[in-house]
């Protein structure tokens, strides 16, 4: 059976409140928006209808996912630019394009819909399928791989930093001791292991067994964090002065990061004991909501994965010395 266009596959979390915050940023002939974490497309869909002078680079790292998005954009392909990479590579990308600034930045992190809806790729843990986990198929260990091979201590610890599971030690223990009879290959046998391990109490309250085993596998597995540590700054960086970024985060690791990069940059960083703010200390963001935003109970009713969603997001109000080129908004956008 053929499967659905894009469109319907993919419902875009919170769109119209991203399209909202970073349209501003982007009512200029020539400007442009870097989509980090392009998807299925879905954001940059909005940002293209609603913003026509703007110009959407759509980066993702799973070739398949860039596809998609390629048919459902096909209608703006004239302002489209779509590149296989990780979001990491956010500095690299732009240069790359001739870009000396942008004019909004955009980040829906974590696992796809695609990434979950297609069953072997082993992200989704109700369905029995390879242990793979790889956003970019063509590249790096599995899940299976880091089971396989990982000691108790290095699978305890990213059980209980990535996946916050508090049965950390007895899984890795039990994984570990259950290998050596039989490789993991399969989802279906981690949740049994899961479910035997986690105790029942915990499961009743906590959900399913398997949630946080699979994100850390996945965290793992891809890098997912030391990527979002290293893609904030610099997406920060290349923002123009009036440029915007959004960022969307399922869990509270990377909403953490994203909650201290975006605060630090709206906040003064002037000694204590000065009598007055030196220019060079002056806060170089805005924050452009209170707090984290969240899904309202009706988007959650028609699309559940939005539930645990986070939205942050910020405008650059000067450069700073750490910005590669003048981020005057003459210059913005346009390629150097």
């Amino acid at each position: 059976m053929a499967k659905p266009p894009p469109a319907q596959r993919h419902r875009p979390v919170l769109r119209d409140r991203v399209v909202e915050l970073l349209e501003p940023a982007l009512a200029e002939p020539g400007s442009v928006c870097v989509d980090g974490t392009l998807g299925m497309g879905g954001h940059a869909e909005g940002i293209l209808e609603r913003c026509p002078q703007a110009r959407v680079v759509g980066i993702d790292r799973d070739q398949q996912a860039l596809d998609l998005a390629g048919q459902r954009l096909a209608p703006y392909a004239d302002r489209l630019t779509l590149v296989h990479a990780v979001y990491d590579e956010f500095a690299t990308v732009v240069s790359s394009l001739g870009l000396r600034t942008v004019d909004a930045a955009l980040f829906d992190l974590g696992v796809s819909s695609l990434q979950l809806d297609e069953e072997d790729r082993g992200f989704a843990y109700r369905v029995d399928a390879p242990l793979d986990m790889r956003m970019d198929q063509a590249d790096g260990p599995t899940a299976a791989d880091v089971l396989n091979t990982y000691d108790v201590d290095d699978l305890t610890r990213i059980l209980r930093e990535y996946g916050e599971e508090r049965f950390a030690r007895p899984i890795a223990r039990a994984v570990v001791q259950d290998r050596v009879t039989e490789p993991f290959t399969t989802s279906g046998r981690l949740v049994e292991l899961l479910r035997s391990v986690v105790p029942a109490a915990s499961q009743r309250s906590g959900g399913h067994p398997a949630k946080r085993t699979f994100q850390a596998l996945r965290i793992e597995v891809n890098h997912e964090l030391a990527a979002w540590e290293s893609a904030l700054p610099a997406a920060i960086d290349a923002l123009a002065v009036g440029g915007r970024i959004a960022v969307l985060s399922y869990h509270s690791l990377e909403d953490r990061i994203t909650k201290r990069a975006l605060t630090a940059g709206a906040q003064s960083s002037t000694p204590p004991g000065l009598p007055v703010e030196l220019p060079e200390h002056a806060a170089y963001l805005r924050l452009l909501t209170r707090g984290a935003e969240e899904p309202s109970p009706a988007e959650v009713a028609e699309n559940p994965r939005a539930a645990s969603a986070r939205l942050r997001a910020a405008e650059r109000v000067r450069r700073t010395s750490t910005a590669r080129t003048s981020t005057a908004r003459t210059t913005r956008g346009h390629r150097g």
